[in-house]
């Protein structure tokens, strides 16, 4: 999920009213208490965008056991309004005392409460990776994102449901990934495959359909594509834009499995992975049906829009050393745009300022989305951040009829990019459209 705002971007305003489905359908250490917000929206804890988003996810994973809404206040209590090391630090003392708690629990032989205390201690823990860039602390990353996985690999071992650590064969090394069952049984599932976002967790991938699929009876495949999650950290693979040769391993993997129906294959992809998971379906046809969340029909345009025209001169006529200069010349000033910069470059595995702005121009479905043929439903949130208007777009370009969108509204809870604060509804209204549209198959 991409939980900062690239440089420059702003929010879109609206408002809906109404809690209906709207689906269209063609077929704690000693901190500083913050300041109060004076903005009066109802989800706006912090004035700092970047901020408020990334604890709205925190706060919206209550649904599905990972947190506990009072002790996400509290520790949004504690974060003074813009600053990272605040937000760190809090979210890291809330973190290991669950983490503490859970060993204590799990040693007396508390199995159900050291599991929950797992999987908050993962979440919280997770969530303070995306303030080190900004506190000045990039070397802090990678060892607080390796203590929420491991409290996550605990949190799975003490599941009631057997949960497979998979390695997919790709391009002469492997994926990492998770292969989770509602139970034991060897009978072939419909299989639910999710495609992580640009900086997504495994936990996050689980509160965004995970959980919900194995209530419904799928079998559930997460894994960390080339930039994603241990992929990234330990593996050191990047981005890629034609995720289709990242998706048919994954598919030739699950096809192994004689615990997969082969027809009843679906494909989520979540925040940046709505671009990748349309892309993949351009080429793999083995998928029936995919969900994009938002939809993302041109990920560069993210990135281009807040660019000034002499930079984006500059990068039009191909002047790399000058774009560079002039680029990084401009964030020197401005501490937290070149933290932002940072954070969102790294997967990309460039140097070069230049070199990723190229690179995102490949990110774009223009000229294959005419190539997609399984239905897919498209998530609208409303005040779409990072990729507004696209959800819309990609709906609009889609062929043929089978297809969807469905609209989720400030009025509901569920607005911004990927609907942080409303996982619950989130997934009630894409599992009953996939319900339903692999039924018909």
């Amino acid at each position: 999920m991409n939980r900062f705002a690239f440089i420059g971007t702003t929010a879109a305003l609206g408002s809906t009213a109404g809690i209906a489905p709207a689906i269209e359908q063609s077929s704690p250490s000693a901190i500083t208490a913050r300041k109060p917000t004076s903005s009066g929206a109802a989800d706006a804890f912090f004035t700092d965008a970047a901020m408020n988003f990334i604890f709205l996810i925190v706060l919206g994973g209550v649904y599905y056991g990972v947190g506990d809404a009072g002790t996400v206040l509290a520790m949004i209590h504690e974060v003074v309004d813009g600053d990272a090391g605040s937000a760190y630090a809090a979210l890291n003392a809330y973190g290991e005392r669950a983490y503490s708690a859970a060993d204590a629990a799990h040693k007396a032989g508390h199995r159900i409460s050291a599991r929950s205390y797992y999987l908050q201690a993962s979440n919280y823990i997770f969530a303070s990776t995306y303030f080190c860039d900004g506190m000045g602390a990039p070397d802090k990353l990678v060892p607080t994102w390796q203590r929420s996985r491991t409290a996550l690999d605990a949190a799975f071992a003490l599941f009631d449901r057997p949960v497979e650590h998979v390695n997919i064969p790709y391009e002469g090394t492997t994926l990492p990934g998770y292969f989770i069952k509602p139970d034991s049984s060897p009978q072939p599932r419909p299989l639910f495959i999710i495609a992580n976002g640009s900086d997504a967790s495994v936990l996050d991938m689980w509160v965004q359909g995970g959980a919900s699929a194995i209530d419904r009876g799928y079998n559930v495949l997460i894994f960390d594509g080339p930039g994603q999650g241990a992929a990234l950290w330990l593996q050191h693979l990047h981005f890629r834009p034609d995720y289709e040769r990242v998706v048919t391993p994954v598919v030739d993997f699950a096809l192994r499995r004689p615990d997969v129906d082969p027809k009843r294959i679906a494909l989520q992809g979540i925040s940046q992975g709505g671009y990748w998971a349309p892309r993949a379906m351009a080429f793999e046809h083995r998928i029936a049906a995919g969900i994009a969340d938002g939809g993302v029909y041109d990920v560069g345009a993210a990135w281009y829009a807040p660019l000034p025209p002499a930079l984006t001169r500059l990068l039009d006529a191909g002047k790399k050393a000058a774009f560079d200069h002039a680029f990084l010349g401009s964030l020197a000033a401005n501490p937290k745009s070149m933290a932002d910069y940072t954070f969102r470059s790294r997967p990309f595995g460039f140097d070069s300022p230049f070199d990723v702005f190229t690179a995102v121009k490949q990110y774009t479905l223009a000229g294959l989305v005419d190539r997609i043929t399984a239905p897919m439903l498209i998530a609208d949130p409303e005040n779409e951040q990072f990729f507004p208007g696209q959800p819309r777009e990609l709906f609009e370009k889609l062929p043929g009829t089978k297809k969807a969108i469905v609209r989720f509204t400030a009025a509901e809870g569920a607005n911004h990019h990927c609907e942080p604060a409303a996982p619950g509804l989130r997934s009630l209204r894409v599992f009953d459209w996939l319900d339903t549209t692999l039924a018909q198959i």
